[in-house]
């Protein structure tokens, strides 16, 4: 089984909110091979925890508009890793150093990524 394609179109919804806010190194991975409970995790990296809000926020708004209701909400209040359940798709706004010390990447490096919009890989802001 592999991520919907409902949950693909997700993932670019909130990929494109993350970068409209100038998240980076957004990445994203089909987890739905070793996960029963969402298709997909999207990585977003954040400087500082007034970004980490912003991002979160925009990616909020912009899965709302598209029919997505966030089912959980974690680490909000402290700003540093976010993690935003939309079930179909998991997206984890994460302040730089959380980033690289958590390394998530690794973590899922056996899952396919799944390409993003043009638009997002380069870096648009």
């Amino acid at each position: 089984m592999t991520a919907t394609d409902e949950a693909v179109a997700l993932v670019h919804v909130a990929a494109r909110a993350a970068a409209d806010k100038l998240g980076e190194d957004i990445i994203a991975f089909d987890v739905s091979e070793q996960l029963a409970i969402t298709d997909a995790f999207v990585l977003v990296t954040a400087g500082n925890e007034r970004q980490v809000r912003a991002v979160v926020e925009a990616v909020e708004d912009r899965m709302r508009e598209a029919g997505a209701k966030t089912v959980r909400r974690e680490g909000h209040h402290e700003g540093r890793w976010v993690l935003l359940d939309f079930a179909d798709i998991v997206v984890h706004v994460m302040h730089t150093e959380e980033r690289e010390f958590y390394a998530l990447e690794r973590l899922w490096r056996d899952c396919p990524s799944l390409e993003l919009p043009a638009d997002v890989v380069s870096g648009r802001g």
